[in-house]
């Protein structure tokens, strides 16, 4: 007899962030998730992660308690259950992301983490890891890419952090070869939107100079217009490999695309199903950054990959704030995508605390190996998810406000969203 989901339980955390820039302000002290674990009558245990934003988690915890009972191989009844509970129970609707990520419909966002945990849980019943779940995998090691910002040396008012600042071209370098030398990152993503184009690229420069051989990126979140975006992209053309999201928009990015051959890459524009025909119809984007967060899980992540292998668009992986159980869907789902033709983003480096146990997931050259056991290969360290829930309850933060934050530094701060 097949098990069936006995009980969920959703629990929201909060580890400590460093003050990282972007186009609309600066992280908070506090990153939040929420751990999503997925009981069965069997006794088998399934894990998800996702955002932990107050809407978010009045819809997870409306799902929780309507599938008890699902089968976890039965991910279409999964779906329709997370359809039904949030056309009734929270007024369905669109969600919302750090400012920056706006989708209309919160059905893929809230599907995801239960989606994982199923497929967690698969795993287990069959003894066999996600990435054979899924189809297989086409590689052991998956190679991330090592995710630069810009930053403050530490929070206002609170002490240095490790990492220090990092507001110049020398001290962006300097910030990579601790990426490099501790992690072995094999290419460099620096998150731009921060400062003036010219600064940007000459840090970009400055990079290219310090690792000469190492892939670069940038992605200013659409702090530019068209106009910028395409100096920017005549002065870096030969020194990176893509353009992430330069400026606002499928046609803004439509506009840029059609007059360089820089190629555009994209989490911003092309977020969801809906986003695909018009942005291929106006060759707005070469590469999407698919992000099974926002995408609506694993498999919903394959069937991008097919569509953009159909349309001969490159992809990659988009990385929020995200722990140990996050890395781990993605890397099982990096390891069975033939496709994915560039190192995946992480923030993984950027990480406070951890809350599965230690020995699964580690960087090595830059890559992590596939984990081998049963499901996605990682166990909750249950101390460290206490500790990380105790600091949820006490850190007073119950959303990512990247501009609140900055506005109470920086009273007269706005987003730089087409600024240049």
């Amino acid at each position: 007899m097949t098990s069936r989901i006995s009980r969920v339980v959703v629990t929201p955390v909060a580890f400590g962030d460093p003050p990282l820039l972007n186009v609309v302000g600066v992280h908070q002290p506090w990153a939040l998730r929420a751990i999503v674990e997925v009981h069965t009558d069997s006794g088998l245990l399934g894990l998800g992660e996702t955002y932990a934003d107050e809407a978010h988690l009045d819809r997870l915890a409306a799902v929780a308690a309507a599938i008890p009972g699902v089968d976890p191989f039965d991910l279409a009844s999964l779906r329709r259950v997370v359809v039904e509970v949030l056309g009734q129970e929270t007024g369905g609707g669109g969600a919302s992301f750090g400012g920056m990520l706006d989708v209309r419909s919160a059905v893929e966002t809230v599907f995801s983490p239960f989606e994982v945990a199923c497929l967690d849980l698969q795993g287990h019943e069959t003894g066999r890891p996600v990435s054979e779940v899924l189809g297989g995998r086409v590689r052991d090691r998956v190679p991330f890419s090592g995710y630069l910002f810009y930053k403050w040396a530490g929070h206002p008012g609170a002490a240095d952090d490790a990492w220090g600042e990092a507001l110049t071209p020398d001290q962006v370098v300097a910030q990579a070869r601790t990426m490099v030398d501790g992690w072995g990152f094999g290419s460099l993503k620096l998150k731009g939107g921060v400062f003036h184009p010219d600064q940007e690229c000459e840090a970009i420069e400055a990079l290219r100079d310090a690792f000469p051989d190492l892939p670069l990126r940038l992605d200013p979140n659409g702090a530019w217009t068209p106009t910028t975006s395409l100096e920017v992209a005549a002065r870096l053309a030969g020194v990176i490999e893509y353009l992430e999201d330069p400026t606002p928009g499928i046609e803004g990015m439509a506009e840029v695309s059609a007059a360089t051959d820089v190629p555009m890459a994209t989490n911003m524009c092309v977020i969801a199903m809906e986003h695909l025909p018009p942005a291929i119809a106006q060759d707005a984007v070469q590469i999407v950054l698919s992000d099974h967060h926002l995408w609506g899980g694993l498999r919903r992540s394959q069937l991008l990959a097919g569509i953009a292998e159909t349309w001969g668009l490159g992809l990659s992986m988009h990385s929020n704030s995200h722990l140990g159980v996050s890395l781990a869907a993605m890397t099982h789902l990096a390891a069975a995508t033939p496709t994915l033709t560039y190192a995946c983003d992480t923030h993984y480096p950027w990480k406070t605390q951890d809350l599965v146990k230690p020995g699964v997931l580690s960087f090595e050259g830059g890559s992590v190996a596939v984990p081998s056991t049963p499901g996605l290969g990682v166990e909750l360290d249950r101390d460290m998810l206490a500790t990380l829930h105790e600091q949820y309850l006490t850190c007073g933060v119950r959303r990512r406000e990247d501009t609140v934050y900055m506005r109470s530094i920086q009273p007269d701060f706005t987003p730089n969203t087409s600024r240049w």
